[in-house]
């Protein structure tokens, strides 16, 4: 029954707030059986027995529990029956033994711990912000990937911001603490405004767009072939973009579903004329024509 003792020790010593320690203890009983009669002729009973006690033995007999009573009793029994007589004797002489091994146990440790030991496990919660979530799990998980296996946390999502992170130590904790503070730490684009033109630098180039920055701490973000220009182009080659290269773009704030930054090339590229027309349809006028065409109009 060494399992229920450890099991009550390791709660206490991890400050779980358990009511009292819990001891158990196995009874064992060797029989002898008289040979003209199907009765038992004498008996042992055994404490704390071992394997090879419990494996030629009659019976295993487990009782566990406190200082104040019996909380569970299990037993095996070989025979096809025991007096209660004997069953009688087995509670009090395991409950005896139960009483001792509680003592030996106190003298280690009586109560549940006040305060969190040094190696003892840790559990916390963090937020992270959609808009930093991509930043901090990183392209296929990266991020997340390198954390666990540098500090040996676990990292579990609890909701679209929550994540639950099991430590198992305070010191592995505030490693990966700081760990996750550098990756998601507030950048400028709390200063960006939403609709300004900004100047962005491209980074990378990709078949589906191109990777920019709109300064240098940031975390580069795709801008892709649909928003670089107002003729639709299966690569940004087609348009002579290189890598290094400055280019306009417009800031529409972050996707509300999954926190990416919204940037766009292709509305600037729209002219006056463009834009007017797009206002109505065929009665749209068109900047430089609008008084000679109604002139004409009315003239007919």
């Amino acid at each position: 029954m060494a399992s229920a003792c450890c099991g009550s020790l390791a709660l206490m010593d991890a400050g779980v707030p358990i009511s009292s320690a819990v001891a158990g203890v196995a009874i064992g009983l060797v029989t002898k059986n008289s040979l003209d009669k199907d009765e038992i002729e004498d008996y042992r009973l055994l404490t704390d027995i071992l394997g090879i006690e419990d494996y030629n033995g009659d019976m295993d007999f487990k009782m566990a529990g406190t200082n104040k009573g019996i909380t569970a009793l299990q037993a095996d029994i070989k025979l096809p029956g025991i007096p209660v007589k004997i069953v009688m004797e087995a509670i009090q002489q395991a409950s005896g033994a139960k009483k001792e091994i509680l003592q030996i146990m106190n003298k280690t440790i009586s109560k549940p711990r006040t305060s969190r030991k040094e190696s003892g496990p840790v559990v916390e919660t963090v937020q992270v912000p959609l808009s930093k979530r991509g930043k901090f799990v990183g392209p296929g998980g990266y991020y997340l990937k390198k954390l666990q296996a540098e500090t040996g946390v676990t990292i579990s999502q609890v909701d679209e911001e929550t994540f639950s992170i099991f430590a198992p130590t305070p010191s592995a904790m505030h490693e990966a603490r700081d760990f996750i503070t550098e990756i998601c730490k507030d950048d400028q684009e709390q200063q960006l405004e939403f609709g300004a033109v900004y100047t962005a630098t491209i980074t990378e180039i990709r078949d589906t767009g191109v990777m920019v920055k709109l300064y240098p701490n940031m975390t580069a973000v795709l801008l892709h072939n649909s928003q670089l220009d107002q003729r639709k182009i299966k690569h940004p080659t087609a348009l002579g973009l290189e890598v290094g290269q400055e280019i306009q773009v417009k800031y529409f704030g972050r996707d509300p579903a999954d926190g990416r930054m919204r940037l766009s090339r292709k509305v600037l590229q729209s002219s006056a004329t463009t834009v007017v027309k797009t206002l109505s349809d065929r009665s749209s006028i068109v900047m430089g024509e609008s008084f000679s065409q109604s002139s004409s109009n009315s003239s007919q």
